[in-house]
């Protein structure tokens, strides 16, 4: 198919994972080098990919990846193979050849872009906003300038993200008007907390204020912060969690406090279709007093219930994407590895996986082996009355999670409400600068 130039010896992993390949164990030979990418050789990385790819029926990426390797100095192989990469979801992989093939070709605005979106899916937004900055002067404000000011509020500089927004022109192409409205409304929640100084459990838009950040990304509202593993590299977030009725009463609570502290008064509660959505729905009903109704994008002075939004239909996620006025729309489990298709105006808690309490969860069986549980297949209706009267009273947690009472929270809603419930809820492809330790 192309010719080959002749490989220099392999390194021990790349042997391993080829003959983990051999065997039909692609994923065991993926996690091999998984967290190695920038240390092996591009076109042994580009070689073992291509292998990798031919088992898997990826063509793209197997012949991309192979004129890499065979050629590994190629700015246009490395262009190609980093793009491929990415498409399949390896954009770690990219990254090596894209910075060399950056270097080989300096002024590719192409190949900038590409690495860039190599570290934006790798979640190294500092590399991003770095990369850029070296050619800040030559740079487009679309996507280019933009990139940057994105980037750098992701990675926590909002003096850089500030700057660059103010110096973006408003795009000629509608396509970015979303991307320029976004970063505009981030520059303003910032300025929001900053000015109202909102006392917060850790220092305001420091790398730990899980709460202050969630807001000015997304302009959403968390409530609750996770009592467990805070200076573990959590910082308020969930990793696998098998939720209870007394945490879903809790973060109901915390939605009937952030909407006392904004003095907003809805008159219903809308039911979205799925199981989940109407279990929690009917119990945040109860909890705020208001009437449960099916949902209706049109409906004004109404919050919207979804206990996770990746479980929505895509119907009522496109008519909720445009907000409604009067319209609050809350998800209780948040997931923030894998960022909601578009972002909620009030969070419970931001988790990585999450089993609801009605849910296929584990227990410890009589002999203290973990058994599954059947899922609960009762009424709606009765699941939600127990929520509604689970105990009031949370774990205490590990004791590393800094103090998060109503009396904070409603001093951070206060402050932030001059700025919340405005704009679109465009998805945020990003968990923002607060660091958070994922689990695969």
């Amino acid at each position: 198919m192309f010719a080959r130039k002749k490989n220099p010896p392999q390194t021990p992993e790349t042997a391993e994972a080829l003959e983990l390949i051999a065997a039909g164990d692609v994923p065991g030979a993926l996690r091999l080098v998984r967290g190695r990418e920038e240390e092996l050789p591009t076109g042994e990385l580009a070689g073992l990919l291509s292998r990798a790819a031919a088992a898997t029926g990826f063509e793209d990426l197997e012949q991309a990846a192979g004129r890499a390797a065979a050629d590994p100095e190629h700015p246009q192989m490395l262009y190609a193979y980093g793009y491929a990469c990415i498409e399949r979801g390896l954009p770690a992989a990219a990254v090596p050849a894209l910075r060399r093939a950056l270097e080989l070709v300096p002024e590719s605005g192409a190949v900038l872009r590409e690495l860039v979106a190599a570290y934006e899916e790798t979640g190294r937004h500092d590399r991003a906003a770095a990369v850029l900055e070296t050619r800040e002067e030559s740079l487009a404000d679309w996507p280019d300038r933009y990139l940057l000011a994105w980037n750098a509020a992701m990675s926590g500089r909002l003096d850089v993200a500030r700057h660059q927004t103010a110096l973006l022109s408003a795009p000629d192409d509608e396509r970015w008007q979303p991307a320029h409205r976004r970063m505009q409304d981030i520059v303003r929640r910032a300025e929001v907390l900053r000015v109202a100084a909102a006392p917060v459990p850790t220092p305001l838009l420091g790398e730990q204020d899980l709460r202050g950040w969630q807001f000015v990304i997304a302009g959403t509202v968390l409530g609750t912060l996770s009592p467990y593993g805070f200076d573990a590299g959590m910082n308020g977030r969930w990793a696998w969690l098998q939720d209870s009725p007394e945490q879903c009463r809790e973060g109901l609570l915390r939605l009937r406090t952030a909407l006392s502290a904004a003095d907003l008064h809805p008159t219903t509660v809308s039911l979205l279709p799925d199981r989940s959505s109407r279990i929690l729905g009917l119990a945040a009903a109860e909890l705020l007093g208001l009437p449960a109704v099916p949902f209706e994008p049109a409906r004004t002075d109404t919050v919207v219930i979804a206990y996770d939004l990746s479980e929505v239909d895509a119907e009522s996620l496109i008519a909720l994407r445009d907000r409604t006025p009067g319209q609050v729309l809350h998800e209780h489990a948040s997931c923030w590895t894998d960022t909601p298709p578009i972002a909620p105006d009030s969070a419970a808690l931001l988790v990585q996986s999450v089993v609801p309490p009605w849910g296929s969860g584990l227990r410890m069986g009589e002999d203290g082996a973990p058994e599954r549980m059947p899922e609960d297949s009762r009424p709606v209706e009765e699941i939600a009355a127990d929520i509604v009267g689970a105990d009031a009273v949370l774990p205490d947690g590990d004791d590393e999670a800094p103090e998060d009472d109503d009396e904070a929270f409603v001093a951070f809603v206060r402050a932030a409400a001059a700025h919340w419930l405005q704009g679109d809820r465009t998805q945020v492809p990003s968990s923002g600068p607060v660091p958070g330790a994922r689990f695969v």
